[in-house]
C-alpha cells in the first residue's frame, strides 16, 4: 500500500506531499505574527491536553517518567527523519551542527529530562508554580542578551498572565495539598524553565535560518544519542505484554502530537514572535488541562477557571502590545529627525 502511494506516479505524489508539508510548517496563507500566534496557541493547547494524557500513561506501572521521555525522543526522531524526506535537503556546516547541538541540549535534553525528574521528586503544584516563572526568566534573559526593553506593558502583561495561572494552580492546592515536595525536585523544575528560556533567546536568530523539520530532526537525534545510557536500559525493562491498546494510543499521542507536532510549530513561533510573547502562552497549559478534566467529569468549571482564563488571555494581549527594541529605536529616530 505504501509503495503504491509513494512510488506509483512518484513525482506527482511527492510534489503533493511536499506542498502539504510546506503548508503545515509555513502557514503560507498567513502573514508574520499571525502564524506565530496560531502556531504557539495550538502548541500549548496540545501541551495542555498532554498533561492529562501523560499523567494517565504514567499511572500505568509499565511506563515510568524517564521511559516515556525516551519514547518521545526516539519516536519523534524517527518521524522527523521520515518527514525530512519530503523537503529539500539543506546544506549544513560544522557551525550549524554545533548550534543545533547547543539548541538540542537546552531546548530538548535538559528541558525535558529535568522537568520529568523534578516532577518525580516534588508535587505537581510546586512544579506548575515554578513553570510559571518561564516568561519572567525569558523577559530578563531577553533584556540582557537581546537588549529587548523591559517596558511597563510587558511587565504588567507577564504579571497579569502569571496571576491567572497561579490562581488556577492554587485553587487545586486544597485538593492536593498533602502531596510531597522536595527542594531538589523544585530546583530541577526551575532548571527546566531556565534552559527553555535560554534556548528561546540564545537561538532565536539561528532558528530563523533553517527549516523546522531540518532543525528538529537533528535536535531530537542529538537528544536521543545523549540519553542513550539512560533510555536503552529503561526501555529494556518495559514489559510490553502489559501495555494495552488504549495505552499504546496514549503513548502515540505523546509522541506524534505532544512532541513531533509541537516541536514542529515552536520554531514557527520563534521566527515570528518575541521570546517573552511566545512563553506567555505557557500559561494556557494548566487551563486547557483543567478544561479537559471538567469535560471528563472529574472537576467543576468554577469561577477560578473562568478568572484564570480571562487573566491569561489579557496578559498575552498586553505583552503583545508592548513595544519591541526596534519599535522604540524607530520612534527615537523619528523624534530626532523632527
Amino acid at each position: 500500500m505504501l509503495s503504491h502511494i509513494f512510488f506509483n506516479d512518484g513525482n506527482v505524489k511527492r510534489a503533493k506531499v511536499e506542498h502539504f508539508m510546506y503548508f503545515c510548517t509555513n502557514f503560507s496563507v498567513m502573514k508574520g505574527a499571525s502564524k506565530g500566534h496560531i502556531a504557539i496557541l495550538v502548541t500549548n493547547v496540545i501541551f495542555g491536553l498532554n498533561i492529562v494524557i501523560a499523567k494517565q500513561v504514567l499511572s500505568n506501572e509499565s511506563i515510568d517518567a524517564l521511559t516515556l521521555t525516551y519514547f518521545r525522543f526516539a519516536g519523534a526522531t524517527i518521524v522527523f527523519w521520515i518527514t525530512s524526506c519530503f523537503i529539500k535537503e539543506e546544506k549544513m556546516s560544522l557551525k550549524d551542527f554545533l548550534m543545533i547541538l547547543g539548541a538540542s541540549v537546552l531546548g530538548v535534553t535538559i528541558n525535558q529530562t529535568s522537568f520529568i525528574a523534578g516532577l518525580n521528586s516534588t508535587s505537581p503544584i510546586d512544579a506548575s508554580l515554578i513553570i510559571t516563572l518561564t516568561p519572567i526568566l525569558t523577559m530578563l534573559i531577553s533584556a540582557a542578551y537581546l537588549k529587548e526593553p523591559i517596558t511597563s506593558k510587558k511587565v504588567i502583561g507577564v504579571l497579569v498572565g502569571c496571576t491567572g495561572a497561579v490562581i488556577l494552580i492554587l485553587s487545586n492546592y486544597s485538593l492536593n495539598g498533602n502531596q510531597s515536595r522536595s527542594w531538589i525536585g523544585n530546583a530541577l523544575c526551575l532548571l527546566s524553565s531556565l534552559s527553555y528560556a535560554c534556548y528561546l533567546v540564545f537561538f532565536r536568530d539561528f532558528i530563523k535560518t533553517k527549516h523546522p523539520i531540518t532543525l528538529m530532526k537533528w535536535m531530537f537525534l542529538f537528544a536521543g544519542v545523549l540519553l542513550l545510557p539512560i533510555g536503552v536500559p529503561k526501555i529494556k525493562m518495559v514489559d510490553f505484554t502489559q501495555i494495552n491498546t488504549l495505552l499504546y494510543m496514549e503513548i502515540l499521542y505523546v509522541v506524534l502530537f505532544a512532541t513531533f507536532l509541537t516541536y514542529l510549530l515552536i520554531p514557527i513561533g520563534q521566527k515570528n514572535l518575541r521570546p517573552t510573547t511566545l512563553t506567555m502562552y505557557n500559561y494556557l497549559q494548566p487551563i486547557i488541562a483543567a478544561v479537559i478534566v471538567v469535560i471528563l467529569g472529574r472537576d467543576n468549571f468554577g469561577w477560578e477557571k473562568i478568572l484564570s482564563t480571562i487573566l491569561v488571555f489579557l496578559g498575552v494581549y498586553i505583552v503583545t502590545k508592548s513595544k519591541s527594541r526596534q519599535q522604540l529605536e524607530q520612534e527615537k529616530e523619528s523624534k530626532s529627525i523632527n
